[in-house]
């Protein structure tokens, strides 16, 4: 990790306290690209006043209306979901951040559409928790490939085990990690282009 760090650079992790904006917008990155996500987002912002995404302004947006700004059919649905659970007071987001982080995260899991990954990006992004490990994310599993030179991406076990090191401070090893895997990726995009002259 400190061979990491030394090329990576300071942190520059800067948590957003937006918790409904977040839960929107880490559905919406579901199994797709982080540019594809960022567009159907910037969709989203463009389609409520003041381009802020909270649940009252998209409360008046019906399922097709959710789906004509790119959402997938599920993801329309779990945004509709969401914005239910909030408006029926099942969901009480002001009060989560007095909660420790696994009561988070079981309070969002009981939403459809919201599984363990979400919860924790919003507990890393959200709300600045220090020691998140998110062992079902595979930049994570990659990043921590590409620092220590494995020869495959370790297993969840693996990933965790080894994490036990960086305790009480998972959450910044994880960005470290996300990082060094697009620098990485970004040294071999370069090699490509070489090769290819």
């Amino acid at each position: 990790m400190r061979a990491t760090i030394a090329r990576v650079g300071p942190c520059t992790l800067r948590p957003d306290p937006d918790i409904f904006s977040a839960l929107v917008d880490a559905i919406i990155s579901q199994q797709i690209s982080v540019r594809a996500a960022d567009a159907i987002m910037a969709r989203v912002r463009a389609a409520v006043p003041e381009r802020k995404v909270t649940p009252e302004n998209l409360l008046p947006f019906d399922f097709e209306r959710l789906r004509a700004l790119g959402l997938s059919t599920p993801k329309a649905r779990y945004i509709r979901n969401l914005i239910e659970h909030i408006s029926s007071g099942q969901l009480q987001l002001e009060l989560l951040q007095d909660l420790e982080d696994e009561e988070i995260i079981n309070q969002l899991v009981a939403i459809k559409g919201i599984g363990r990954w979400t919860a924790e990006m919003c507990l890393i992004f959200t709300y600045a928790r220090c020691d998140v490990l998110p062992v079902d994310d595979l930049g994570l599993l990659e990043g921590i490939r590409v620092a220590y030179q494995l020869p495959e991406r370790p297993s969840k076990q693996e990933a965790r085990k080894l994490a036990e090191l960086w305790r009480p401070y998972r959450t910044f090893a994880t960005w470290y990690l996300w990082a060094i895997r697009r620098l990485e990726q970004g040294n071999q995009r370069a090699k490509t282009r070489i090769v290819s002259l």
